[in-house]
């Protein structure tokens, strides 16, 4: 990502700006930017007097400017790091006039988690004027399995576009959460090897036979057998293998099939762009197509929304179980 680059770069150059507004959906890097920050801003020396972290619980738009606007000691700069600065979200404008006339040799780091500052208000203006302002968004689903693979690609890994897509269900959307568990990893298999999914079941503790993965490419490929053992371990395991994922999962997969029917150009490339895929997975998109017309695909999808209404409770409560012998039975 551009911004953090160049935020990384004036910091490394020490022409850091004395502002730094972090906010959005994506506490990654977030969290990121501000441990660059503290790290590397000063030395361990000058840490000692002119370095600071703030708790937005425990402090007040009041307090952090008072602090701001102090001196540094036998240092170019102070750093002041306000950490979950959301919990000031009602009083944060009260900060617009001190951005306006900042400390010069003071940086200040809010970290605004999981809230954006209204575009429309003084402050937000204020910090793009005299300091940095960086949203860090959430990334999509689809958008994630590539993040693994560049994050790799950095400490010298490789990983296979199946071993991405497992982490990805089953660890989500959340960059921290992954970026643990790829440490993991990198700590565990040779750099020479190409992480698969034999080691993510090995380390990470995930069946690489029985997951939402392996389910969607069995009933793409109508392999009922396969189905039916991966949903039998389903309603053995619940806790592990909750239905609203694996319900939601079918339904992007089949919508994403859907448009594949519409679609004029079948080669992989033209596919995984218009799908948004990895090329990797186009041939169980090209299977699943012989297998499913159009017209069954969009049967199948009013199916699939219907099965997602009863397994969050509308017109009552069924077991898992029962859910899953259903699902099965779209396929049969």
């Amino acid at each position: 990502m551009n911004g953090i680059k160049e935020i990384v770069g004036a910091i490394e150059a020490r022409q850091p700006k004395p502002v730094y507004f972090l906010m959005g959906e994506e506490p990654y890097y977030i969290d990121r930017i501000s441990d660059h920050i503290a790290q590397n801003l000063l030395s361990e020396e000058e840490k000692g007097f002119n370095q600071m972290v703030l708790y937005g619980k425990d402090t007040s738009v009041d307090e952090i400017v008072g602090s701001a606007k102090r001196y540094p000691m036998m240092s170019d700069f102070q750093v002041l790091i306000v950490k979950e600065a959301q919990h000031l979200s009602r009083t944060i404008e009260q900060l617009e006039s001190y951005v306006l006339n900042p400390q010069p040799t003071t940086v200040l780091v809010i970290c605004y988690k999981y809230k954006k500052l209204d575009k429309r208000k003084k402050l937000y203006k204020a910090v793009q004027r005299n300091g940095e302002l960086f949203e860090s968004k959430k990334l999509y689903e689809n958008q994630v399995s590539e993040w693994i693979r560049r994050t790799l690609k950095g400490k010298g890994y490789r990983i296979e576009p199946k071993a991405a897509m497992l982490l990805v269900e089953f660890l989500g959307t959340d960059l921290s959460r992954i970026n643990n568990e790829l440490d993991k990893l990198t700590l565990i298999v040779p750099s020479t090897e190409e992480i698969n999914s034999t080691h993510i079941e090995e380390h990470i503790g995930f069946s690489k036979e029985f997951n939402n993965f392996e389910l969607k490419k069995a009933i793409g490929e109508r392999n009922i057998a396969k189905a039916t053992q991966i949903i039998d371990y389903f309603a053995n395991n619940p806790k592990e293998n909750p239905f609203v994922v694996t319900v939601t999962m079918l339904n992007t997969f089949f919508s994403q099939l859907l448009r594949y029917h519409g679609l004029k150009d079948h080669s992989p490339k033209s596919v995984a762009s218009a799908l948004s895929i990895n090329p990797y997975f186009v041939s169980e998109f090209t299977i699943a197509a012989r297998n499913y017309p159009m017209k069954s695909v969009s049967q199948l999808i009013s199916g699939l929304r219907d099965l997602d209404l009863k397994g969050k409770g509308v017109g009552g409560t069924l077991q898992q179980r029962d859910l899953l012998k259903e699902l099965l039975s779209q396929f049969v």
